[in-house]
Order: structure tokens, then C-alpha cells, then sequence
């Protein structure tokens, strides 16, 4: 190898590609006949030694040491690491001397028997050995101690290699999203897929992502929820139905937003927003047993006692609990003056439901640290909840705050097309005032409910951060995959 390549240890590497071609030998191949994952060696090793059982395995050379005429080294796949133990006089010399241009990070698949070392580590002793796949740029040799973690979230697949840990958060949370799935499934609900592309976007308040369709020559947006096309399947004759899916919002990024993110929501006909908060309460302690086999969650800053029943406080109630101050009865200018006394920036177009959201987002989430239901919202903040049957001016809606943050919003939903009507067109006006993300006027939606939806109550939870939860990350970026990031290359969308 040249002296040049010597000095950069990619270009060692390929180089050692290069020789190895030369050599008549494929470093990417086609197939490999795996018959045990790493758990499952680990797990029935002392049968597979006793029966001197032969395997075939797969993984990820992660170490490798001389000893002689003989090397030890770590194969690593989705569970966990295998020590093989590779002697010369079993695979031959000419197999033996290759091992100069291989590398950590290589895949390779090796055959032979377990047995367990002196030192009781369970091993494999490689009577066949194969180059599946050759890696051409070095792992990091302190990847769990770089303090650019954008780098971890930007490639991923390097940070999965190398940190055990955040493979197991994202085996966990495959596994909360199949025990959510299973609980429901359990209570009869019906598992559906609704359009992800809508002619007009709702179910929340938020900004879109917009598209065109060429064919059709009209603009698309991305969902910024599943609500409104859900209860449509409501109203034609479905009384249970569930969507876990991608939506879209168009809004900044912080430790607990990303503009894409999961979620699932699920309706029930003939309930309401009391029986919501049971099932909930329900849904969570259920899962969290599942996979974690306790109701205590471990945070970052703080410990978490999911063992119900949980607090419920009404949101007037919170805010004077937390404030000192009764708003029940103040008007959107008495609201913004008490906003702009406690030193909050808030905007003078701010509307009355706005305020009360900046007042609770301010003095009271960040001291709800155990699930506490907060429930009946002012009709300001809930354009698609059913009105209070005994407050005036309220609805009957409840989110769920855990760890300082929401997880869950669920509402008795509103079906009298008439009132629903009036309050989009209330929606419209505020988004003539200046609130980009009040909700559009939805023509077929009122006119779905006026073939009649009946009594029904919806929830909606985040998938994101229920994983968050249940793993004790502290930012929804290390739950998602691919988070959205910064393009590397400025030019990229030029």
C-alpha cells in the first residue's frame, strides 16, 4: 500500500478494497444463510454447546485482537454483540492472512460451534468466515462522546452502530406503538387510513405544509391532523376507529416539536370526554407495564409516577392554583393586561383563547411533572369541542400533561353541524385578524355531521412523546429516526 495511503485511513481502505478484488474475491455479497441472531445464541447457549449445535451468524466486525495464530473479535447485529475466536489451523492460512485487509466495521458471516471461554464469555469458533460487506469509512472511536449531537441525529446510521442505547429506544418504541395498537385493537376498535394529501387542512390549530397536484392543477396540504376525515367514519356507521400516522406542521423545532411527527387518534360514538380520561389512564399505564414492566419512569431531571388515578384539575382552576388569580370571568383586554403585568410577551392581537394558552403555558405546565388531567376549555381554544353540558362559555376538552408537557388532547366532540358552522366562521375571523393557525372553513365536514354524527368522544396522542415518556429522552429528536435538520449544503434547495 502506498505511503501516501498510509496517511488517511480511507484511502487505506480503499485500497484494501482494491487488493482484495484483485485477489478474485467479492466484497459485496449477494446472500448469507443466517440461522441465529446474537440473543438467540446467548439466550440457549448451553444447549447449543451441549448438542455442539452449528451456527451461522452475522454482524459487524466491532473488535479485534492478535493473538499469535489465532484473533478474538466482536460480530455485532439488531440485539447485541457475539464474541468469534478465529484460529488459523481451522480456516486456513490463505483465509487467516486476509484478515490484513479487513477492517473494523466490515460485515462478515462466520459458521462454527459455541463454547464458553474461561472467562465465561459465550463464543463462536469460526470454522468459515466471509467478507459480506466492506466498509470504506472508519467508525468513530469516541462517537458517544462528541458534544455535536446534531451529528448523531444527522447520521443516524452511524450513531445506531455504535451506541447500543439508542437502538434500544428505538426497539422500544416499535414496541409501544404495537402495545398501543394491541389495546386498542383489544377494545374493538378498528384500525383505518385517511388522506395524508387534503384539499383543506384541520383538526388543529397549526400552519400547513403546502403543495400543488399538477394533474388536478390545485394546491394540497400536507395534514396537520387525522381528526375531521375520522369522524366521517363516525357519522357513516363505524363506532370505533383508530389512524396511527404521519402529520405535518409547519412551525419551528425545539426539544419537543419536530414538523413531522407520529400520532395516533382514535373515536369512540356514544362516550364522552369522562369515559376519555378512564381510557387513557387506561391506554398508558397499560403500555407503560408492557414494555417497561413498571410505572415509574426515570427522566433526565426527574422521576415520574405513572400509578393512578391521576390528578385532574380544570384549566381555570390550574392557573389560579399556580397564579393566584381567578380568570374565569376576565375578558381578552383584562386578560392581556394581567399577560403584560406578569412580564410576558404576548401580541395586542392576541385573541382571549391565545392569552389563556400563554398564561398556562407560562405558570402552569412547567409544574406538572406526574400525568394531570387538565380539562374544560374556554370554546376560544377548542373550535372542535362540544360545549360545556353545564358551564357556560366552556367545552368539554382535557389534555393530558406529563413530564411539562402535552401528550394527549381529547375533547366530547361537538356534532351539531349548526354550531360547528358558526364556530369555523368565528375560526376565519381570527385568521383575518392576524392567526395564521386558526382552523379553514370545512364545507363537507359540516355537512357530514348534518347527515348526523352521533354523541362521540375523540383522543389524540403523540406517539413522540409518549416514546419520550416511556424512555426518559429528552428531546423528541432522539425518539425519531431522521429528524428534520439544517441541510448540510446551503445550496441544496437552490
Amino acid at each position: 500500500m502506498s505511503e501516501l495511503a498510509g496517511l488517511d485511513p480511507i484511502k487505506v481502505r480503499h485500497e484494501k478494497l482494491n487488493k482484495l478484488q484483485e485477489l478474485g474475491i467479492l466484497p459485496y455479497k449477494y446472500y448469507f444463510e443466517k440461522t441465529h441472531t446474537s440473543v438467540e445464541i446467548l439466550e440457549n447457549a448451553e444447549e447449543l454447546i451441549e448438542k455442539e449445535t452449528y451456527v451461522k451468524f452475522a454482524g459487524r466486525l466491532m473488535s479485534l485482537r492478535e493473538m499469535g495464530k489465532s484473533k478474538f473479535g466482536h460480530l455485532q447485529d439488531t440485539y447485541g454483540k457475539i464474541q468469534i475466536y478465529i484460529r488459523k489451523d481451522v480456516i486456513g492460512e490463505d483465509e487467516f492472512n486476509l484478515f490484513k485487509y479487513y477492517d473494523i466495521g466490515d460485515h462478515f458471516g462466520v459458521e462454527g460451534k459455541v463454547f464458553k471461554t474461561k472467562t465465561g464469555e459465550i463464543t463462536i469458533v469460526v470454522e468459515k468466515i466471509e467478507l459480506l460487506s466492506k466498509s470504506l469509512l472508519p467508525l468513530p472511536e469516541k462517537w458517544h462522546g462528541l458534544k455535536d449531537v446534531e451529528t448523531r441525529y444527522r447520521q443516524r446510521y452511524v450513531d445506531l452502530i455504535v451506541n447500543p442505547d439508542v437502538r434500544e429506544t428505538f426497539i422500544k418504541r416499535t414496541q409501544i406503538i404495537k402495545a398501543v395498537r394491541e389495546f386498542l385493537d383489544n377494545k374493538g376498535f378498528l384500525e383505518v387510513e385517511t388522506p395524508i394529501l387534503q384539499p383543506i387542512y384541520g383538526g388543529a390549530n397549526a400552519r400547513p405544509f403546502k403543495t400543488h397536484h399538477n394533474a388536478l392543477d390545485i394546491d394540497l396540504y400536507l395534514r396537520i391532523a387525522d381528526e375531521l376525515y375520522l369522524k366521517r367514519l363516525i357519522v357513516g356507521g363505524f363506532e370505533k376507529v383508530y389512524e396511527i400516522g404521519k402529520d405535518f406542521r409547519n412551525e419551528g423545532m425545539d426539544r419537543n416539536h419536530n414538523p413531522e411527527f407520529t400520532m395516533i387518534e382514535f373515536y369512540q360514538a356514544y362516550v364522552d370526554y369522562n369515559y376519555l380520561m378512564d381510557l387513557v389512564e387506561e391506554l398508558i399505564t397499560t403500555v407503560a407495564k408492557k414494555v417497561n414492566n413498571t410505572l415509574i419512569v426515570k427522566n433526565p431531571d426527574f422521576e415520574i409516577d405513572l400509578t393512578p388515578p391521576w390528578e385532574r384539575l380544570s384549566l381555570y382552576d390550574s392557573i389560579k392554583k399556580y397564579t393566584g388569580v381567578d380568570i374565569s370571568n376576565m375578558t381578552r383586554e383584562e386578560l392581556l393586561k394581567l399577560c403584560k403585568e406578569k412580564g410576558m410577551e404576548v401580541e395586542d392581537n392576541f385573541n382571549r383563547g391565545q392569552l389563556i394558552d400563554e398564561l398556562f403555558g407560562e405558570f402552569v405546565e412547567p409544574n406538572l411533572i406526574n400525568p394531570t388531567f387538565i380539562y374544560d376549555y374556554p370554546i376560544e381554544m377548542s373550535p372542535l369541542a362540544k360545549l360545556h353540558r353545564t358551564k357556560k362559555g366552556l367545552t368539554e376538552r382535557f389534555e393530558l400533561i406529563v413530564a411539562k408537557k402535552e401528550l394527549c388532547n381529547a375533547f366530547s366532540e361537538l356534532n351539531d353541524p349548526l354550531d360547528q358552522k358558526d364556530r369555523f366562521l368565528k375560526q376565519m375571523e381570527f385568521r383575518r385578524l392576524g392567526d395564521e393557525e386558526a382552523q379553514m372553513m370545512d364545507e363537507d365536514y359540516v355537512r357530514a355531521l348534518e347527515y348526523g354524527l352521533p354523541p362521540t368522544g375523540g383522543v389524540g396522542i403523540g406517539i413522540d412523546r409518549l416514546t419520550m415518556l416511556l424512555t426518559g429522552a429528552p428531546s423528541i429528536r432522539d425518539v425519531i429516526l431522521f429528524p428534520q435538520m439544517k441541510p448540510e449544503n446551503k445550496q441544496l434547495n437552490k
